[in-house]
Parts: structure tokens; C-alpha cells; sequence
């Protein structure tokens, strides 16, 4: 299939080249240079994009890119050292040229060139770079753990709402800022009252400052869901540059403020700011777990990690609330199945109270239609039972394996099952009867083809419940990158449509993708909703080996 898809984009790839070239007038908005590229051409990050510098002006005779301070930005990586050789590449309008050709300039100094207009006149440019400190300034998170305590912000108002009415003791607090930025007070340092309004100023790498009021209130919820208009993407990561295999079948978990990275190749998962993203903290503490298979985590802050255990061999699911902290085995059974199992790894609520944990079994050869539950209840992890699913067809391995995500933590709400070989369409499964009974069929306009259609993730948030999809793009290096959904899933009905097109569906959105090159097999990755302990905000992270990137978007249900 992928060989007559391969042969079909050659083959258009051929025709388009054979087209005559086209006179294109220039517009009167889009006139000379439009941005400057500057990538990086030697080091760690050689061949990554430093900056992209959009130019609003393209009148001036010099520019000068605006390199970042850092690389990444978040990082203590200076880039000084970079400056005398980048790689520079122009967008120019429709019939401009330059000359000479541009390539590797030393930024130091003044590169000059000849700009030609579409009608012949010709003006004398220079290119230059400035090495440029961040602005940003913002609070992203505070806390008061010792009070158990999380803020609520809000970035309009430059406002941090701590959710209580109790009378707080003086205390010191935990917080993340934009990177290179520094607070002050600091609250992290000084014990600090906060039943009374205390503002603190957040000052960026070149001096910006923006002022922050925390305050003992309460916020007022909108009355069901997410705030439509509050969604905002938080980070997305580069992983070429944080050691991603070249084969990998990853997964995620959010831990004690942390976001977890499992490859599932054996070698031990990294973490990551949970708010911030940024430049890798450490790597988690395992114990006797190994994390062939797959990480997750619940609404409680508990990380589950499993193995991946061949046919006769013991799978086990363990479990920890800090990174640092060696887990604990929670379950092991012997997979008296023909198929291996811990790929993929989910679980619906809190194991501290009320969950239920799935692992589908990899269909290797001859396909799969069956996957582990675990119910927990009241804490206590119930024995494992192996659940056959009917009317999704079979499933096979790695990327073409199926997961699995409970609606609620109750059996009979139903679960959701997707996988890269029915119909490239979203299942959802009766919970008494273990048979599907509705779908969102493949993208609507036809590309269900590049998508591994398969990744789930649920979660219930101010009263809603909601569901992730995440669709891996196959070719990125086509432009067909990955795409996540959001749906409200409160009522098992009204699942229908297509994943894209559905009044269920409440946004979407393409990932930004690090890698050019064609990515290997498996091609796939992992998504998951958290809400917040405080309760006003939910988060979906999402992470695959295709475009190489893991990445975060923000929800909250504030009422404005």
C-alpha cells in the first residue's frame, strides 16, 4: 500500500516539474524580501532553523536577523559561538531576485547584495545578524504546596488566583517562569503572606517586566466545559535534539509537574517541565521497572509504567507520584496469549480511587481483536481480564496496533478503540456488550491514507467529559503532519460523522513537525488529557516519532 502511495506522489512529483513556469505579478503587500532564514550549520543543532525573521518592512536597505540568545531558547546553550557561519535562505516576492546567491554568511558583519524589482531596478541591501535576548516575562505557573494549593492564571490580567478562603499561613512557593526570566520577590526563597494581595514583577532576559497580583479568590467557573477561546498552545519540543531513536514506539506521562517521555526502546524515560517544556530535566527513576512498553498517567499524578512481554512471558504495571522515586509493582500477570503486549498503555480516572487500565495486545501476523483491562476501585487494582472486542475488525503491531480509552470509569459507559487497518475510522464500543456501535469515519477529505488513526485519550473536566484523538501523519516531509481532535463526549450519542467533520468535535489542530527526512518504522506515538488538581485547567499532550516532537496545548474554564 505505502509503495503504490510512494510511486503515486513520484509520479505527480514528475508532472508538476514538467509545467512551464508561470509570470506571477508582485502584490502590492508582498514586495522584496519577506523573511529571512538563519539555520544552523555546524554543532548539535546543525541543520535546525534558528530563526525565522518575517520582515514587515522590506523598503530598508539593511537587515539584520534577530538570532536568539539561546538555542533552544529555554536552554543555557549561548549562541555566540554560531554567529560567523549561518545558513541563510530568502523569501522573496513573486519575479524579485537577489544576487549573488545567498548560502553561509558571517553574521558579524554587513553581507551585501543586489536586490532586483520585477521591473529592473536594482538597490544595494545588507545582511547582518544581532544576537537577541527573549522578552518573554511570563508567569506560567505558582503554587503553594506546603498549603496544597495551586494558583489559577490568568494572562489578561496578569492575575494569579490561589482557590481558597482559608486563612493561609506564611509560606514559601514553587512557580515556572518563561525562560531566563527572574521574579521578584522571590517566593520561592522567602516565606511570604498571602492573605492579603501580593504583586511580584517578572523580569525577561532583556528587561521586560510585567507585574503579577496573587490573591486568595476563588474564580468563577463557566458552567460546563472548557472556555471556547481559551485554548493556546503552551510549547512544542524538538526530540531530534533529545536523543529520539531512529526506531521508537513513544509514550507520555505527566508526574509531579513533570512530562514524561518514554521512548519504548528500553533506554530509561526523560522528563520535561510539564508547564514550560524546554531543555530536558533528568531521567526517572525506574527501580525494577523497564519501560519497553509504555508509560501513562491518571487524574491522581500517578505515573504507570508497563513492559512489553512477549507471548508466555510476565507483563507488569507499575506505578509512582515522583519521578525520583523508585515505583511500585501494582500487577503482573503471564500473557498466556499468542500476542506480545504493552505497546500502548492507558487508564481512565484516579488508581487512588477509581480507574480503569487498558493495554491492547500487538496483533503480530495473524491480528488482534483483544486487549487487558484492569477495574481499580476504592484503590484496590482488580485481576486482569482479557476483553475481545467485535465489530472493529483486527488490529496488527506497533503502529498498526490499537489503543484503548475507557469513556468513563464505570464498564458500562463504553470505551473508544481506533487502528491504522479498519476503515482508518474511530470505533466507539458498547461496555456490557464489547461490540461497536458507532464511528467517526477517516478524514473527510480523503487523506485518511497518511494517518495512523489509532491514538485515544479521555478525561472529565468542569462536568464535561472529553476525548483526544491523535492522528499520526506518515510523511510529514510531505507537509501531511500529525493532527490532534478534541471531542465532547459527555453522551455516547451523536458519534457520528467524520473524525474531522462532527458535531462533536470541538477544535483541531496540526502539529509542528522537526524532521524533513522520511521517519521509520513504527510510525507512531501517544496523546493525554490532565486536568488540573485545582480544577480550572485541563492540558493535552501529545508526542509522536514521526515529526519528532512532543508538545502541549492549554484549556481552562474561567468564566470572563
Amino acid at each position: 500500500m505505502k509503495k503504490i502511495i510512494y510511486s503515486f506522489l513520484g509520479m505527480l512529483a514528475i508532472l508538476s516539474s514538467c509545467q512551464e513556469p508561470e509570470y506571477v505579478l508582485p502584490t502590492a503587500n508582498r514586495q522584496g524580501i519577506t523573511s529571512l532564514t538563519a539555520i544552523f550549520v555546524e554543532g548539535e543543532y546543525a541543520e535546525k532553523v534558528a530563526v525565522e525573521y518575517k520582515i514587515s518592512d522590506s523598503s530598508v536597505d539593511k537587515f539584520v536577523i534577530p538570532i536568539p540568545y539561546y538555542y533552544p531558547e529555554s536552554s543555557d546553550n549561548e549562541t555566540e559561538q554560531y554567529m560567523s557561519k549561518f545558513k541563510v535562505q530568502a523569501e522573496l516576492a513573486p519575479n524579485y531576485q537577489l544576487s549573488p546567491s545567498l548560502g553561509i554568511l558571517d553574521l558579524t558583519k554587513e553581507n551585501y547584495f543586489t536586490l532586483t524589482e520585477p521591473d529592473g531596478t536594482q538597490r544595494k541591501i545588507s545582511i547582518s545578524g544581532i544576537r537577541k535576548k527573549s522578552s518573554a516575562c511570563q508567569l506560567l505557573s505558582f503554587a503553594l504546596p506546603d498549603l496544597g494549593v495551586t494558583g489559577s492564571i490568568d494572562e489578561e490580567t496578569k492575575s494569579v488566583a490561589l482557590p481558597t478562603l482559608d486563612e493561609l499561613k506564611a509560606t514559601m512557593a514553587t512557580y515556572t517562569l518563561s525562560p531566563h526570566a527572574t521574579i521578584s520577590p522571590d517566593p520561592a526563597v522567602e516565606n511570604i503572606d498571602y492573605n492579603q494581595p501580593v504583586k511580584f514583577t517578572v523580569t525577561a532576559h532583556d528587561g521586560t517586566q510585567a507585574v503579577y497580583t496573587v490573591e486568595k479568590k476563588i474564580p468563577e467557573k463557566i458552567n460546563y466545559g472548557y472556555r471556547a477561546g481559551s485554548e493556546s498552545l503552551a510549547y512544542t519540543i524538538d526530540l531530534t535534539t533529545n536523543g529520539m531513536p531512529a526506531v521508537s514506539h513513544p509514550s507520555i506521562a505527566v508526574c509531579g509537574g513533570n512530562l514524561v517521555v518514554n521512548y519504548g526502546d528500553g533506554s530509561t524515560p526523560i522528563y520535561f517541565n510539564a508547564a514550560t517544556g524546554g531543555t530536558k530535566l533528568g531521567t526517572v527513576n525506574l527501580g525494577n521497572a523497564t519501560a519497553t512498553g509504555s508509560v501513562t498517567s491518571d487524574t491522581g499524578g500517578n505515573m504507570l509504567i508497563c513492559n512489553y512481554a512477549q507471548a508466555g512471558e510476565s507483563w507488569s504495571l507499575y506505578a509512582t507520584n515522583d519521578v525520583k522515586q523508585e515505583p511500585k509493582k501494582i500487577l503482573s500477570m503471564q500473557n498466556t496469549t499468542s500476542f506480545p503486549v504493552g505497546s500502548r498503555l492507558s487508564v481512565t480516572g484516579d488508581i487512588s480511587s477509581n480507574a480503569i487500565i487498558t493495554s491492547a495486545f500487538d496483533g503480530v501476523g495473524a491480528g488482534s481483536n483483544q486487549f487487558i483491562r484492569c477495574v481499580v476501585r476504592n484503590g484496590v487494582v482488580g485481576q486482569p481480564e482479557i476483553v475481545t472486542v467485535s465489530g472493529v475488525g483486527y488490529w496488527f503491531a506497533m503502529d498498526a496496533n490499537a489503543k484503548v480509552a475507557y469513556r468513563t470509569t464505570e464498564v458500562e459507559d463504553g470505551y473508544f478503540v481506533g487502528h491504522y487497518n479498519y476503515n482508518d475510522q474511530l470505533n466507539y464500543v458498547d461496555g456490557a456488550s464489547n461490540t461497536a456501535t458507532s464511528a467517526l469515519g477517516a478524514q473527510s477529505d480523503g487523506s485518511g491514507w497518511g494517518y495512523n488513526n489509532s491514538i485515544v485519550s479521555t478525561t472529565t473536566f468542569n462536568k464535561a467529559t472529553y476525548l483526544a484523538f491523535y492522528a499520526v501523519g506518515y510523511f510529514p516531509q510531505w507537509g501531511m503532519n500529525s493532527i490532534f481532535y478534541l471531542y465532547d463526549v459527555s453522551s455516547a450519542s451523536g458519534f457520528s460523522g467524520t473524525v474531522d467533520a462532527t458535531d462533536i468535535l470541538k477544535m483541531s489542530s496540526s502539529v509542528k513537525s522537526y524532521n524533513a527526512a522520511e521517519p521509520s518504522e513504527p510510525r507512531t506515538g501517544d496523546i493525554l488529557l490532565v486536568p488540573s488538581t485545582n480544577g480550572f485547567k485541563m492540558s493535552l499532550y501529545y508526542v509522536d516519532n514521526t515529526c519528532k516532537t512532543v508538545g502541549c496545548y492549554n484549556f481552562d474554564c474561567i468564566k470572563k
